[in-house]
């Protein structure tokens, strides 16, 4: 038996606990399995913020987990995803009025790309222009906001219902809202991966300059 094989033999399978990230105080998400520590890089976990928090309520949104590092016993995650569910979203569909959504790309502070889809329920029909100028203003707000906080902040505001509480408060004067959520946030790509896209468009733009060798 070769002596891998003995290291390997040796080590065995075992659990490791899976953590949120310090923004969500390093909260127990669950528990993986494995016998080397490379296999559990990539995987993702999918909790409730109600299992965050001990709040049922909170049930209808999911938060997705991706495992980045792995200690001893311990595998730490980045926060990838924020979900609400499609029963509570069909939940706040009603006959006879709009259903206003919106999927806008913004770069937060700290140049993460990410993408959110904000949605706002009226209580009547409203019409093409007024669903119009609702969008334009979801966008505006969206992309300030994204300008003014870190990925972190930016996912706690929505977390805590400030974004689309910002979205009701602007949007309700152009038509009558019940509701504003955002149906979705999810991480697109980290800074160092931002900025490797920049670098290689700026290798690009200077490959398809014309040089006169007159």
């Amino acid at each position: 038996m070769s002596e891998r094989s003995v290291s390997k033999q040796k080590k065995g399978k075992r659990w490791y606990s899976i953590l949120a990230p310090e923004q969500f105080d390093r909260a127990e998400l669950g528990e993986t399995f494995a016998d080397e520590t490379e296999q559990i890089v990539g995987r993702t976990i999918q909790v409730t913020l109600g299992e965050l928090t001990g709040d049922a309520g909170a049930n209808n949104t999911k938060l997705t987990f991706k495992i980045t590092d792995v200690g001893s016993d311990s595998a730490y995650t980045e926060f990838v995803q924020h979900e609400l569910t499609r029963d509570y979203l069909r939940s706040l569909v009603r006959r006879g009025a709009s259903k206003v959504a919106a999927n806008i790309t913004v770069l937060t502070k700290d140049d993460y790309r990410v993408q959110l889809q904000p949605v706002a329920f009226t209580t009547k029909k409203a019409d093409k222009s007024q669903e119009k100028a609702i969008r334009k203003v979801m966008t505006q707000i969206v992309e300030d906001a994204a300008v003014d906080r870190t990925f972190a902040d930016l996912v706690d505001s929505i977390v805590e219902g400030r974004l689309s509480s910002a979205i009701y408060g602007e949007a309700k004067t152009i038509y009558p809202l019940r509701r504003v959520e955002i149906q979705k946030l999810s991480l697109e790509a980290r800074p160092e991966e931002v900025a490797a896209e920049e670098e290689a468009a700026v290798d690009v733009d200077d490959d398809e300059v014309a040089v006169d060798e007159a």
